[in-house]
């Protein structure tokens, strides 16, 4: 058989020049901690946006008892080491270790914030949540998850995740951990065994949500993608 491609050496050229030359220039993603800067950044004007509402005196003398400023800060934490352990481990290649990045913020709000059941017996008479409250900081904490929810697992979607059920779950974990920071200044009593436990069931259904729905929503962008 003769080779063509011997007899007309640019032939060959032709046709490499002809495939390239239709080739546009992919733009790398940024790195794991610019995207979740930005999406940190949406989540503070989302605060911003909130922050009309807030009684701020109020928010400020609660933020000088330890407990509810330590459970702030690991809620904020949260939100953001889980962010960036979410658009980590969207990248191929990148160590799944880094799930466990907010973990020890976690640990730190959750700890913090179960302190405040004790309160009731160092200090009589802290003002306690009625069920009114109660419902509508856990109506408080999904109406905010949700669109920070949509917003990140958009995000998620440029890349390709290995492993789309955690990656999503990840994003879900910082959604729920932002809803809970915002919510700090609009929560002027201290926490209840029945405050927390509806606080838990927010987040965990977020997380679970996100886990599932979001998991899909990336295993179908990686499979077509």
């Amino acid at each position: 058989m003769v080779d063509l491609a011997s007899r007309d050496p640019r032939r060959h050229e032709r046709l490499v020049e002809d495939l390239a030359g239709g080739l546009e220039p992919v733009r790398p993603l940024p790195g794991p901690a610019a995207r979740a800067a930005l999406w940190l950044g949406a989540a503070l004007l989302f605060g911003l946006v909130l922050a009309t509402r807030i009684d701020a005196t109020g928010f400020m003398l609660r933020m000088r008892v330890p407990d509810l400023a330590l459970a702030a800060a690991g809620a904020v934490l949260t939100a953001a080491f889980a962010a960036f352990a979410a658009f980590a481990t969207s990248v191929p290649g990148r160590p799944t270790a880094w799930a466990l990045l907010p973990l020890p913020p976690l640990a730190l709000w959750v700890c913090a914030s179960g302190l405040g059941c004790l309160r009731g017996w160092v200090a009589p008479g802290t003002d306690i949540p009625n069920a009114h409250e109660v419902t509508g900081c856990f109506s408080f904490l999904v109406c905010v998850s949700v669109p920070l929810s949509v917003l990140i697992v958009m995000m998620l979607r440029r890349a390709c995740p290995l492993r789309p059920n955690l990656t999503a779950a990840l994003g879900g974990l910082a959604a729920a951990a932002a809803a809970a920071a915002l919510l700090m200044p609009f929560h002027p009593h201290d926490a209840t065994a029945t405050d927390l436990l509806i606080h838990a069931v927010a987040v965990v259904g977020v997380i679970g949500l996100n886990g599932l729905a979001g998991g899909r929503l990336l295993d179908r962008q990686a499979a077509t993608g």
